[in-house]
């Protein structure tokens, strides 16, 4: 069966390559066969012996007759069915010629769109010659395409760019080449394509010209480096100046410290507490552009550590007692039992902020007072810092301009209550740093609200444990005798939260009138009230009350002693964990004593410490002779014993020569910048000395003027165990020489 379709097949094919040859051979075929039947048909009836029947031949001439018609018919039909199939035939012809045409149509229009195209296009064959180029690379090339196609034409390569391979294939890359336009930078996308199936695969590269952009980036990118180099030069000559400044400052502040412990006139001790004060707001002058510089440089580092919400809130709130109640002016702070004891985050970065804005509000404010309130936020892990004021306000004009750097809420103010207007820019960049925001309500003359909104995560060692432990005041009366202000009604809203009945009255004859009407657990008076009134209330309170309180300031806390019918006092501003202590106390509990504290004694008439021997023997390496003399001073009067080195050269061989002697120092104190040897390298001369040797290496503090990270890792890095910040804190100094000590005695 197979065979014969293939004889057939061949024979049709024979019949469409020689159409004539097949017509004689089926012509003559047809003539020989008609001839042949007929001429023997007609011979064998006119024999003598063929027994002609004139009937029977009419029947057999009618047969074929018969079957001829039959053929005719037959052959019409195959020919009607053949026109019908050239018909249907033609019109797919002429479908196929409209194809063709749209086809041919589309490619000349791609054509002209490849000829026309802005960029590159080129494509090459698998020997690298050049089959098609549009006309843009011709132009670029300078030839026309004639002279391009079937050459293997590249331009000349001035700079590679990096290459980079996608998954599909294409290889993506930029090149710097010569044009005779000049160099350009072209972007090119090489990838192969097939454009006939009978013939092998095609590079092609479209390439773009993206000279003006890469210049761009360039030139960006040479600014970018510009401006970082600018930053470090900023932050070198901020490091410098701050070191320049610092130095003199520590000697202003230092010395002035000193003097006032001196046997002083009220004049000159007027005028020694007036130097200090100058020194310090220099350096809070400093350390604010210090901190703006780092926020804009980017360098400003968050810490993650826990840290204790409500005693950070509550140390803020004492650091600024004093200066509110100078003036006069109440401050108070109150933290949300809801919220966590511990909390996770920078508590240095959170104080500062903080401490800008209550201090702002209290430098604002002429009467009344400052709260400081800690809710939860309205997202999850969110605190909610309210900083409210009863202070001048802000105009609304002027309540977004103040958080620019430089500005104030108008000139008036600025000349009234002066400042740098960095205070409040510092404040919102650090806020935003920690992820949270900053927003102000204000209306001028009734006072302004901060709210500072931060994602705080609890400590895992705290985790639903409350702020502090309270008591438990369920069902007991609390009478409150305070002036109108914000910490009476922030200690009323306090003693509520515990479950207590806080009744806050501000006029004794009606405290008077209220005291016998029940049994209070206890009664708090402020001593804000006057002494008298304060001693009134507190004898008819005996009778009706367990405790009896009375809320004191530092100031009048050293008056002279208070009448034994109280219970016990609280100094302003209260602590909650003082205050729950309080009201938890057994009730018969006689007065404390309320007698001032001896004043601190001069200079001139302390006694020297009892046992001198057991101070330090510190080396201290400062090459400027007027801090020099202060560490001496502050040193000696802490009962230990200093020697001066002015180099870091003078300070190894002092060193050395103290080592070798069997008396080595205890302490190194070393100023970092000094000339000759500075500290760094002196401190990394020490421990190289050190290294391999029994014993203890020798404690080094660094004494720096400079607070840039940076040279804080340096000083790490020399093998230093800390370091001190010029102007020098005597309180710190003498924290560190104290620790130094106990763990000297520890270790004999």
């Amino acid at each position: 069966m197979g065979r014969a379709f293939r004889i057939k097949v061949r024979m049709r094919r024979f019949r469409r390559r020689h159409p004539r040859i097949s017509f004689a051979i089926r012509s003559f075929m047809i003539f020989s066969a008609t001839f042949g039947a007929a001429y023997g048909f007609i011979a064998g009836s006119r024999a003598e012996r063929s027994g002609y029947d004139p009937n029977a031949f009419a029947i057999g001439a009618s047969f074929l007759f018969a079957l001829a018609c039959l053929g005719l018919a037959t052959l019409s039909m195959r020919l009607r069915f053949v026109n019908k199939r050239l018909r249907t035939l033609a019109q797919h012809n002429e479908a196929l010629v409209d194809r063709n045409w749209e086809l041919k149509e589309a490619e000349e229009r791609a054509r002209s769109l490849f000829e026309s195209q802005g960029d590159l296009i080129v494509l090459r064959d698998h020997q690298g010659r050049i089959t098609f180029a549009n006309d843009a690379y011709c132009a670029l090339a300078g030839q026309p395409r004639s002279a391009l196609v079937g050459t293997p034409f590249n331009f000349d390569l001035v700079e590679q760019g990096d290459s980079v391979l996608e998954g599909s294939g294409t290889r993506i890359h930029d090149q710097k080449i010569a044009t005779s336009f000049g160099t350009r930078w072209i972007a090119w996308r090489e990838g192969l394509v097939r454009l006939d199936a009978g013939h092998p695969a095609e590079l092609q590269s479209v390439g773009r010209d993206v000279t003006d952009r890469t210049e761009t980036e360039r030139a960006l990118s040479e600014a970018r480096d510009q401006a970082d180099a600018a930053n470090r030069a900023k932050s070198r000559f901020l490091a410098m100046a701050s070191h320049e400044i610092r130095t003199p400052l520590n000697g202003i502040m230092g010395m002035s410290g000193l003097l006032l412990d001196t046997a002083l006139t009220p004049e000159q001790a007027t005028y020694a507490r007036a130097v200090k004060t100058s020194g310090e707001a220099l350096m809070a002058l400093i350390e604010e552009l210090l901190d703006y510089s780092k926020i804009e440089a980017g360098k400003l580092d968050l810490e993650q550590r826990s840290f204790a919400l409500s005693t950070l809130i509550e140390e803020i709130t004492e650091l600024l007692a004093p200066r509110a109640q100078a003036k006069n002016l109440e401050i108070a702070s109150y933290v949300d039992e809801r919220l966590p004891l511990e909390v996770v985050g920078d508590a240095a970065r959170l104080r500062q902020v903080l401490l800008n804005l209550a201090g702002n509000a209290i430098k604002f404010t002429a009467q009344g007072g400052v709260a400081l309130i800690v809710e939860p936020g309205m997202r999850p892990n969110e605190i909610s810092f309210l900083v409210r004021d009863t202070g001048i306000g802000i105009a609304p004009e002027a309540q977004s301009r103040i958080f620019r750097e430089f500005e104030q809420a108008d000139e008036r103010v600025a000349r009234t209550y002066g400042g740098t207007g960095l205070g409040l820019a510092i404040s919102e960049r650090i806020v935003k740093r920690m992820g949270g925001r900053i927003a102000l309500e204000s209306e001028p003359g009734r006072g302004s609200t901060f709210e500072v909104s931060i994602p705080l995560q609890p400590s895992n060692a705290a985790a639903g444990q409350t702020a502090f432990p309270g008591t438990d005041l369920t069902g007991k009366s609390i009478l409150l005798i305070a002036p109108q202000g914000i910490e009476p009604s922030l200690l009323a809203r306090r003693l509520e939260r515990w479950g207590g009945q806080a009744c806050l009255v501000s006029d004794p004859d009606v405290a008077l009138a209220l005291l016998p009407e029940r049994s209070w657990h206890a009664v708090l008076i402020d001593r804000a009230l006057g002494r008298d009134v304060v001693e009134r209330l507190g004898e008819a309170a005996r009778t009706h009350a367990a405790q009896r309180l009375v809320l004191l300031t530092p100031v009048t806390r050293h008056e002279q002693q208070l009448s034994p019918a109280f219970t016990g006092y609280l100094v302003k501003p209260l602590r909650a964990a003082s205050l729950a202590a309080r009201l938890s106390l057994t009730p018969d509990i006689g007065s404390p004593d309320l007698a001032p504290e001896p004043p601190s004694e001069s200079p001139k008439t302390k006694p020297a410490p009892a046992n001198p021997t057991k101070g330090l023997s510190v080396l201290v390496a400062e090459d400027n002779e007027i801090n020099a003399l202060l560490m001496r001073s502050l040193l000696t009067r802490l009962g230990h014993r200093a020697v001066i080195a002015t180099n870091g050269e003078a300070a190894l061989e002092s060193w050395l020569a103290a080592k070798s002697a069997g008396t080595p120092y205890e302490l190194v104190l070393m100023d970092i910048q000094m000339p000759q040897l500075d500290g760094i390298e002196a401190a990394k001369r020490i421990r190289a000395r050190e290294a391999g040797e029994p014993g203890r290496h020798t404690p080094i503090l660094a004494l720096t003027a400079n607070t840039l990270v940076e040279d804080r890792y340096a000083c790490f890095e020399a093998g230093m165990d800390g370091f001190l910040i010029k102007p020098l804190d005597r309180e710190k100094l003498e924290e560190a020489l104290a620790t130094l000590t106990a763990s000297r005695q520890l270790a004999v």
